[in-house]
C-alpha cells in the first residue's frame, strides 16, 4: 500500500469522544438531569408541545460537542473522579467478596468429597460382609441340598 494512503485520517476516529471520562461525564450529566427533574420546578409560562422525535431505525455514533470551558468544569472533574474512585472501590470489596466465597465454596466441596468416600467405602465394606454371608449360607445350604436330592 504506498504512504499516502496509510496516513489518510480514518472517518470514525472525527466522531469518536476523546478520553476515557466521556461517558462517566454523561453519565454524571443525566443523573443530575434527572435529579433536577425530581425536584418541583417553579411555575412558569406553559410550554409550547415539542413534536416527538423521529424514531431511528439503524445505528449511528453519538456526536457530541465540545463542551466550553467553565468554572464548573474544576467541580464537574472532581465529582466523576470521586465516582470513579467509589466505584474502584466497590469492584474491589465485590471482588473479595467473591474470592472469599469460592474459598468458602472450595473448602465445602473437599468436605462433601470426603463424606461421600466415606460413605462410599462404608457401603463397599457391607456389601464384601453380605457377599461374605451369602458364600456361606451356599456352602452351609449346598450339601444339604445333596443329601434331599439323593
Amino acid at each position: 500500500m504506498s504512504e499516502p494512503a496509510r496516513q489518510t485520517p480514518s472517518h470514525d476516529s472525527a466522531l469518536r469522544t476523546p478520553g476515557p471520562a466521556a461517558p462517566l461525564r454523561d453519565w454524571l450529566a443525566t443523573m443530575l438531569a434527572a435529579e433536577a427533574r425530581t425536584v418541583e420546578p417553579p411555575v412558569a409560562a406553559p410550554v409550547a408541545p415539542v413534536a416527538p422525535e423521529p424514531e431511528i431505525r439503524t445505528w449511528a455514533p453519538r456526536l457530541v460537542t465540545a463542551a466550553k470551558p467553565s468554572e464548573d468544569a474544576e467541580d464537574e472533574l472532581s465529582e466523576i473522579m470521586a465516582e470513579n474512585m467509589m466505584l474502584k472501590a466497590r469492584l474491589r470489596l465485590e471482588s473479595d467478596r467473591r474470592d472469599e466465597l469460592q474459598i468458602i465454596l472450595a473448602q465445602e466441596i473437599r468436605e462433601l468429597r470426603s463424606h461421600i468416600a466415606e460413605e462410599v467405602g462404608k457401603m463397599e465394606d457391607l456389601r464384601a460382609e453380605r457377599d461374605l454371608w451369602r458364600a456361606r449360607c451356599e456352602a452351609l445350604a449346598a450339601p444339604l441340598f445333596q443329601t434331599a436330592t439323593r
